[in-house]
């Protein structure tokens, strides 16, 4: 793994094929996992250079100069990779030599970036509009209040703020006239058009309201007066805006006892969006909804108001029987056209006991490359530290960007099929795009209005190169290429372009097996077989995850494992492909694809985070990791089994998701006798700190926050542990492991998943 995790360090690159297979009949035959990439587009690197000049472009394929253009240094042309076109150097590059090269030339930057010095005007400030979910009880209204000023007081002093509240009805609040605080009122289930909108916020008193259809922003007849009244700079609203948050009540409308709160979160969103479309068009702004609890009126309606009516669940959706369902996502596609139209933003949080929509919303917040936070109450430290961290600066910061492009160029033998990740497509369609689709496809560029550090996307590609008649290979060059190209505006309000350059060799024929597992990354096979399993649960109407999982894994084992025919005993695998079935294993087990003990909600949020992390953070999501501390040894990792359970340990388990701190009986006795209070017991006292301060690690640098759950062992949150273990030993087994626990599943253990799948894969 380490070579790998080097390229990952150079360049953001994790493939599951490094080597690649050289024609579409090898690629068929071998490659149940798909050949793809799973690249973090602005990581950050911190030894790679900015270059304060525009890029070189090819002037046919428009690929930007790189580390594998072949240079003529006499005549002063450079012949493009992907397309072979001689270009010539413009003039301010006359002094090249092989002594004196460009930056972008050296063989160590096949990552570099470049500022935009030509982005015309004044960089624009960041925009944040806060929509605020009235409809929740008291105890809720007050963390909610707390959190919100914590986060104005976080601000940029010069970034912009906005407030809209909503409940039975929606609020527009009027921030500029901080004498006597005003607001708009919206009724809550009725559609209100951008037109209609910007006359009942009386933007054309003082100007003529311009023709219908170009209203967007100050240069089209809005007035930056009446922009300034709902949104102004933190630094000058923070004192009216921090009097309307104390002054916030619960919705004051009356609910009857046999319904739920009439809440309007569609109607709200769709006024967030015309106002900031209407006054910052295609400027990095944000949309962050905090919403308590289901959506019951307007388009976006999840669930009817009677409390005899149930929320939708898996088997509702399955069956066809949840009537609002269809109806709510076809808005919040709308919705999200919309704002990628705009380059906006929404950012979820939602912080209730009951499912909020996340299953219906998912799509507008994913092609706006939103974040999205799911906890229990706006009380909780998953939903008030991943608050702080979206606003936070140094070395935690997410590194939030805003208006990106992602485009790709690659050698001809290669197609694009799609991008699973949080993107949209821009439909620029031409000879790369593949007549396969997977997830955002049809298209070789796609817009990103929110990114940051962390924002992976998995690409996915088809290999179309033909074999000669004969059987052979055409052998012009064994190598392909890639570039990703991304155009994004930086924190700091400039425009910058990066650009990430690869080559991978690939091999046909006889002997390529053994070069083919020497390149393959097992654990980014692993994430892309996630990420391409959950898209197909959610978009194939009959499709078996666990049958789709098997066959691949049995696939795999009989293509590149070494056997003697119908002998299991004989079988198996190169250390490169060895925990590729246990990755496999865990997977089937996931909240990925073990959907009914989950709301589609969260169902929903897993596979959103999923989408857009990277290769570490995701393979803890399918495998988590077990540490154990004892007297006998320092912190040492242990298997993620029952066996790994014994009375004088303490475990701790990362899911990423939640973190759990799991004391066994024995150390939990010792515990509660107080021993670790006495001066005679301060190893006993370490032995209780050490997992926590692991797991405060684990917690400052991750979003959004995982949960931490500190249980013992035989307690009810035991659970928390004993869902993720291997069940070697259950209530099945004729002798239990000493000192372990035993698990009450039906679940088969890794040892007999590994025997079928020997068995099969010989046949």
């Amino acid at each position: 793994m380490a070579e790998f995790m080097d390229l990952e360090a150079q360049d953001g690159v994790r493939m599951p094929w490094n080597v690649l297979p050289g024609t579409k009949q090898e690629a068929t035959a071998s490659c149940v996992v798909p050949v793809a990439a799973i690249y973090t587009p602005i990581k950050s690197f911190p030894n790679m250079p900015v270059l304060p000049y525009t890029p070189l472009r090819c002037r046919t394929c428009r690929s930007i100069l790189n580390p594998f253009s072949i240079v003529d240094f006499v005549a002063k042309i450079w012949t493009c990779p992907f397309c072979f076109q001689r270009n010539h150097f413009p003039p301010h590059y006359a002094s090249i030599t092989d002594e004196n090269l460009p930056a972008e030339l050296f063989p160590q930057y096949t990552t570099i970036e470049y500022e935009d010095k030509l982005a015309t005007g004044p960089s624009s400030p960041p925009v944040f509009m806060f929509v605020v979910d009235t409809c929740i009880i008291e105890e809720e209204m007050a963390y909610l209040k707390s959190a919100l000023s914590q986060a104005v007081d976080l601000l940029p002093d010069h970034s912009l703020v906005g407030l809209i509240t909503f409940g039975t009805f929606v609020h527009v609040h009027e921030l500029g006239f901080g004498e006597i605080p005003k607001t708009y009122v919206f009724k809550g289930s009725k559609d209100i058009s951008k037109d209609q909108l910007l006359e009942h916020l009386s933007f054309f008193l003082k100007k003529p309201k311009p023709p219908v259809g170009v209203i967007a922003g100050a240069r089209d007849g809005l007035s930056n007066d009446a922009i300034a009244r709902f949104l102004l700079p933190a630094s000058e609203c923070e004192f009216v805006l921090n009097s309307v948050l104390e002054e916030l009540q619960k919705d004051p409308w009356p609910v009857p006892a046999d319904q739920r709160a009439p809440r309007c979160t569609s109607t709200a969103l769709g006024i967030a969006a015309s106002l900031l479309g209407a006054c910052f068009p295609g400027t990095g702004a944000r949309i962050m909804a905090f919403v308590g609890g289901p959506s019951t009126e307007g388009q976006g309606a999840i669930v009817l108001k009677n409390l005899s009516e149930p929320i939708r669940s898996h088997k509702d959706l399955d069956k066809d029987s949840a009537p609002q369902f269809h109806k709510a996502v076809k808005f919040y596609e709308g919705l999200s056209k919309q704002l990628v139209n705009q380059g906006h933003v929404l950012d979820l949080f939602a912080c209730a006991l009951d499912q909020v929509g996340i299953a219906e919303l998912k799509g507008a917040v994913e092609k706006t490359g939103g974040l999205v936070v799911l906890a229990e109450s706006f009380g909780h430290s998953v939903f008030k530290d991943s608050l702080k961290r979206v606003f936070q600066s140094g070395d935690h910061d997410l590194g939030l960007a805003t208006n990106g492009i992602f485009e790709i160029n690659c050698s001809k033998d290669i197609r694009v099929q799609g991008i699973i990740g949080p993107c949209a497509s821009m439909e620029k369609k031409g000879p790369l795009c593949s007549d396969t689709v997977v997830g955002q496809g049809g298209t070789s560029a796609w817009k990103m209005c929110g990114l940051d550090k962390a924002t992976s996307l998995c690409l996915m590609f088809e290999i179309v190169k033909k074999e000669n008649l004969d059987g052979m290979v055409p052998s012009n060059n064994n190598t392909f290429y890639f570039q990703f190209i991304t155009y994004y505006q930086h924190q700091s309000g400039q425009m910058r372009l990066r650009v990430t350059t690869l080559s991978r060799r690939w091999v046909a024929g006889q002997g390529s097996v053994q070069e083919l597992i020497a390149g393959f990354d097992q654990e980014a096979a692993a994430v892309v077989m996630a990420r391409l399993v959950s898209f197909k649960m959610e978009t194939e109407a009959e499709f078996d995850p666990i049958r789709w999982l098997d066959k691949a894994l049995i696939h795999i084992c009989s293509r590149f494992g070494d056997y003697q025919k119908d002998s299991p005993s004989s079988f198996s695998l190169s250390p490169r492909l060895s925990i590729f079935p246990q990755f496999i294993f865990h997977l089937r087990r996931s909240q990925f694809v073990q959907v009914f003990n989950n709301s589609p909600d969260e169902t929903a949020y897993f596979r959103m985070i999923l989408y857009r992390e990277n290769v570490a953070n995701s393979v803890v999501m399918i495998q988590p990791s077990l540490i154990s501390y004892s007297f006998h040894s320092g912190p040492e990792p242990a298997l993620l089994d029952v066996a790994a359970i014994a009375a004088d340990r303490i475990l701790l388990l990362d899911s990423y998701f939640t973190v759990v701190i799991f004391h066994g009986s024995t150390i939990a006795q010792w515990r509660k006798a107080g021993y670790h209070n006495m001066p005679e017991h301060q190893a006993f006292a370490q032995l209780l700190q050490a997992p926590h301060v692991d797991a405060d690690a684990i917690v400052k640098e991750r979003f959004p926050v995982p949960r931490l759950v500190v249980c013992d062992q035989y307690g009810s949150q035991a659970r928390f542990l004993l869902a993720k273990l291997n069940p070697s030993a259950t209530y099945n087994n004729d002798a239990p492991l000493p000192g372990g626990d035993v698990i009450f599943t039906d679940d088969v253990s890794f040892e007999v998943f590994l025997d079928h799948l020997q068995r099969l894969a010989i046949q």
